[in-house]
């Protein structure tokens, strides 16, 4: 049963938080040989109860309240690709106005490959694709891995596929809006598309090339970080 009710109040209380203090950040080198490694210990860390996750983009700042109730496996996923710099300076490749903002393959082409095979256990569905809502886009079962989209519009059509909803905007929706969305579905589109595999391969400097309207996220803070 999708619990539009919880969530709403789930949503109140989490913008009543406070936020905790963060932990002192990974050096680049020690962030990336962490980053190539997935089988690392500190990326199964549980996430908090709730957390907040600040996305400093190019167009400015959104925040996500991460609800690990909501669907725990996605959500110490989502925690720890943030907090150990999974997203920092990643692309928001899919744009689609009144529909979905998706991101999450990372700039380094090595690192998406060490990720190929690390899909996710799934989470049971329950909530709906409302506006604001995050979640981890997939294939089919146990397809979830890095990528995740915000529902830009009310997309509670696709709430016949098993997408299971970790988390909502609480802060910075107008931000989201503001994404560069001029390409569509041409800069790489969904994963059932076939067209990441450049993304994959190329990376950054592949997307900076050929799609160089892209915003990207510049970092990204969680709090708490524990």
């Amino acid at each position: 049963m999708i619990r539009n009710a919880a969530l709403a109040f789930t949503l109140l209380a989490v913008g009543c938080a406070s936020a905790g203090s963060g932990g002192r950040p990974l050096d680049a080198a020690a962030r990336r040989t962490l980053l190539l490694d997935p089988t690392h210990p500190e990326w199964t860390r549980p996430a908090p109860p709730v957390s907040n996750v600040t996305f400093t983009t190019t167009k400015g700042d959104f925040t996500i309240a991460v609800v690990r109730d909501w669907a725990p496996i996605a959500a110490d996923r989502f925690y720890n690709l943030a907090r150990l710099g999974y997203y920092d300076d990643t692309r928001f490749h899919r744009v689609s106005d009144g529909y979905i903002v998706q991101w999450g393959l990372h700039g380094d082409p090595a690192v998406n490959d060490a990720w190929r095979g690390r899909e996710l256990p799934d989470d049971p569905q329950r909530f709906s694709n409302a506006p604001a809502t995050i979640g981890f886009a997939m294939e089919g079962p146990r397809t979830r891995n890095t990528q995740v989209y915000i529902n830009v519009g009310d997309n509670s059509r696709n709430d016949g596929e098993p997408f299971a909803i970790f988390g909502s905007i609480v802060e910075g929706m107008d931000v989201v809006r503001l994404l560069y969305s001029g390409y569509g579905e041409a800069s790489g589109s969904g994963m059932r598309q076939n067209l990441q595999g450049p993304i994959e391969a190329g990376g950054n400097a592949y997307l900076d090339r050929e799609f160089p309207l892209l915003d990207r996220t510049l970092y990204v803070t969680v709090n708490p970080r524990m």
